[in-house]
């Protein structure tokens, strides 16, 4: 994060999760889980919650800080220096309780939210299904409402948590005749019979947080674990595109920055044809884009954490956030590969944790909407804006012939 766009506040917020990062997440722990020595590390998440770390920008009342994204996303990204893996399960919490917070009862919201934020409850959103992830409201899981309770039949895949969370927030088909924007529901689904969790996934990176596939086989969620309405989930997914993805962002952030201090420091120190390689056009450069990279994502994810706290237009944050991930987590990944350009065959190797950061990158640009359906977002919510507003100047007229109707023809 730039430091001119931090507080006082938000300085102190930084050096409390840079003091939870450094002492309370042993370095054993990083390499065990990318060794899938780890299946899922609870302790993680109850030292972060011991902390109060989790959950900053939700009300003190349920368990957080009454921050804003501002906040968190300066927070978010000190975790991200850990890679994708435990920068998405501390992201949990704050993307589940996204939606029991705007939607929940308050009984839902004492009963799931306020013990996740504790480090009592582990959660995973379960979202992805075999048959696509960015089609989502072409989603299959069926939920037949029987009396009082909901039986759900179907399966969710790449479901990071999914090994220990004590609960599930679901989307499933309520309507399945219906239009897909009016007929998915959203439930609150507790480990329990019917639902069965497998860890059967052998990852390129992003290992040891139990990501799994999780099938439910006529699994009984009483009625009041619906999130939200009945048939009423797609106004709780386009709210959850927000955490969603400015977590993602911020993530990248700290992962960007992590892999550009290893190889700006090496560079400092390795010593090729009797200099320092960084005096080297060649590796000077990609530092120099790199830092302008990891400034200008980090200048526009907290810009959007601003429109997102202030309460902006929702075609205008929806483009933002989407911004916001896509950039990030191109920066990143191009800064990863940079660094490992920088440090030549060493930082192919495990000496340096550069291979492990570019494993882990990689799905960056793949969750919670590839950047091709960013891309889709952002065009799509520009022209909405273009169409809307009233150019400040009609530069189109500032050309000699710009006022010949005659040739302009668009069909």
């Amino acid at each position: 994060m730039i430091e001119a766009l931090l507080t006082e506040d938000q300085r102190r917020l930084r050096d409390e999760a840079r003091a939870f990062v450094r002492d309370d997440v042993p370095r054993q722990l990083v390499l065990d889980m990318d060794a899938g020595r780890v299946v899922y590390p609870r302790s993680f998440l109850e030292n972060a919650a011991a902390r109060h770390l989790l959950g900053l920008r939700f009300p003190v009342e349920v368990g957080g800080r009454g921050l804003g994204w501002q906040d968190e996303i300066v927070a978010l990204e000190e975790v991200g220096v850990l890679g994708t893996s435990l920068a998405c399960l501390y992201s949990l919490p704050s993307i589940v309780g996204e939606a029991l917070a705007c939607f929940g009862t308050r009984e839902q919201q004492a009963r799931w939210l306020q013990p996740a934020l504790q480090g009592r409850l582990t959660v995973a959103e379960a979202l992805t299904e075999p048959r696509g992830g960015s089609d989502f409201f072409g989603t299959t899981t069926v939920a037949e409402r029987r009396g009082d309770d909901y039986y759900l039949q179907g399966q969710k895949r790449f479901i990071v948590g999914a090994e220990g969370a004590d609960y599930f927030l679901v989307y499933a088909r309520t309507s399945p005749s219906g239009d897909p924007h009016a007929s998915i529901s959203m439930f609150v689904v507790e480990r329990g019979p019917g639902v069965e969790v497998e860890h059967v996934y052998g990852l390129l990176g992003t290992r040891g947080g139990g990501t799994g596939r999780v099938t439910f086989r006529g699994a009984r969620v009483p009625a009041e674990n619906l999130v939200g309405k009945e048939n009423g989930a797609a106004e709780i997914f386009y709210q959850m595109m927000i955490p969603e993805r400015m977590t993602s962002a911020a993530g990248a952030l700290g992962m960007g920055r992590a892999a550009l201090e290893v190889a700006a420091r090496y560079s400092d120190r390795r010593k090729a044809f009797g200099q320092k390689i960084r005096a080297f056009e060649g590796v000077s450069f990609k530092v120099a884009e790199s830092i302008a990279l990891l400034d200008s994502a980090a200048a526009l994810v907290h810009a959007t954490a601003v429109a997102v706290d202030r309460g902006d237009d929702a075609t205008r944050v929806r483009r933002l956030v989407s911004e916001s991930k896509k950039v990030a987590t191109e920066a990143a990944w191009t800064i990863v590969n940079h660094a490992m350009q920088i440090m030549g065959g060493i930082g192919y190797t495990s000496v340096y944790p550069i291979e492990r950061l570019l494993r882990d990158a990689r799905l960056a640009l793949i969750w919670t909407g590839t950047n091709e359906i960013m891309d889709l977002v952002i065009q799509h919510e520009y022209y909405r804006e273009l169409g809307a507003g009233t150019p400040a100047r009609d530069v189109e007229a500032d050309a000699p012939d710009g006022t010949l109707a005659a040739e302009k023809v668009y069909e």
